[in-house]
């Protein structure tokens, strides 16, 4: 795994009030709108992202409340270009000492992906879409 965040998933409780804040507050530009996360024109760094808040906690296996798992709306997506290669992460991070939230697996909306938290706590998605292996942030 290469060290860079793919994109920054920030877990939002009202998706339409948070578009509004950052388009029409910030003036943040939409790059991609799937309904159920939203990604904005990235500017040099990594893409960021909101997905609602339930979801998002859901797709790395945690619990949205945060009572007793530990989730904090926030989450490190790192994008590759192979199922295999989300295989080849979750196993390294697993023998690294990573805690698995999620084993990899096809995914509701159609990818493949793995969650995982590191010794301190801090989640990391692993994904894959045919989609995404043409994406200029993927591995």
């Amino acid at each position: 795994m290469n060290s860079h965040v793919s994109a920054i998933l920030l877990g939002v409780k009202d998706m339409e009030r948070s578009k509004r804040f950052y388009m029409d507050g910030l003036g943040w530009k939409i790059k991609q709108d799937f309904k159920i996360s939203v990604f904005f024109v990235p500017h040099g760094g990594s893409l960021v992202g909101f997905y609602g808040r339930d979801g998002l906690a859901e797709s790395v296996g945690l619990s949205p409340d945060g009572n007793g798992s530990g989730f904090s709306g926030i989450v490190f997506n790192y994008v590759v270009r192979s199922e295999a290669r989300v295989d080849e992460i979750i196993a390294e991070a697993e023998k690294a000492g990573a805690k698995i939230l999620k084993p990899a697996a096809k995914e509701q909306w159609g990818g493949y992906g793995a969650a995982f938290a590191d010794p301190d706590g801090y989640v990391w998605k692993l994904g894959y879409s045919a989609q995404g292996k043409d994406q200029p942030y993927a591995e």
